[in-house]
């Protein structure tokens, strides 16, 4: 089991010029829009997230591993660092204790491992697919589920993929894992229909973050391959479309979207820029 993922606890709205960012009291529910929960913050959709949702006038509790870039994020949006590991039923407890109300709850801790076929696959890598992508979704929803009720207007927002529901050669275990995640999420709706809680699935597309570096070991150029010749997502972008689906009316579920580049069609469907684009300077 790879170390405990660290956390940041951040209540906003952000801290006075000069204001230590160790402040661990909740800010004046009234003056925000409540408290959100973020998990795998430390970098691209996670990070993007915690941002923009901070901006927005939510109290973000963001968590991840690597504490120094969650240092650097306290020092950016006032953060108080937790622990955390959602592959660790325990440390999700001792976390989830920590955040006295939540409103809203964004599952996005997750990941890929290799792109072994299934005669080849690692049971290992497998197993890690599912306890990040899987599990950590189910344990981060189990220990809050009682504090989005209470809030009067929870909300849960699952970041999947589109590998939730199409597979590819070699993405066997990632796409078992993120249908399985895809069902936790239609699941919950029906489960929580009639409560003030509302569930919302996210499946992106490419996007151009450090998840095929950290499938592909580290090897960054292979990495750097994937996106080549297009333009993928960026974290940002589908930042904003966990902002807009929780910022609906709370009478409005939005129960599903699917966001991919203007390039990219499917999961193994990809164009290349357009010559007339490419001619006017419009491709990436």
């Amino acid at each position: 089991m790879e170390e405990l993922h660290d956390a940041i606890l951040c209540y906003l709205p952000a801290r006075a010029a000069g204001a230590s960012p160790m402040n661990t009291r909740l800010p004046d529910e009234s003056a925000t829009r409540g408290v959100a929960v973020v998990t795998g913050a430390s970098s691209g959709i996670g990070e993007a997230t915690a941002r923009v949702l901070a901006a927005a006038g939510f109290s973000v509790v963001a968590g991840a591993r690597r504490k120094d870039r969650l240092d650097r994020l306290a020092d950016e949006i006032g953060c108080l660092a937790l622990a955390l590991d959602v592959a660790d039923h325990l440390s999700v407890e001792s976390f989830c204790a920590e955040v006295p109300e939540v409103r809203v709850l964004v599952n996005n801790a997750g990941g890929a491992q290799g792109l072994d076929s299934v005669g080849d696959a690692a049971d290992s890598d497998w197993m890690t697919m599912y306890e990040s992508n899987v599990l950590g979704t189910v344990r981060m929803t189990r220990a809050l589920l009682p504090k989005l009720e209470a809030s009067g207007d929870g909300h849960i927002v699952i970041v999947t993929s589109i590998a939730g529901f199409e597979v590819y050669p070699g993405g066997g275990g990632y796409t078992a894992a993120k249908h399985a995640e895809s069902a936790v999420a239609r699941t919950l709706r029906m489960e929580l229909l009639g409560m003030p809680i509302r569930v919302t699935d996210i499946a992106p597309g490419m996007v151009e973050t450090e998840f095929s570096v950290v499938r592909f070991r580290g090897d960054a150029e292979r990495a750097r391959k994937v996106y080549e010749g297009m333009q993928p997502l960026e974290a940002a972008d589908v930042a904003d479309c966990v902002l807009w689906a929780i910022t609906r009316p709370s009478h409005v579920n939005v129960d599903k979207i699917v966001v991919m580049p203007r390039q990219q069609a499917g999961a193994r469907l990809v164009a290349a820029p357009h010559p007339r684009e490419r001619q006017w300077g419009k491709a990436p």
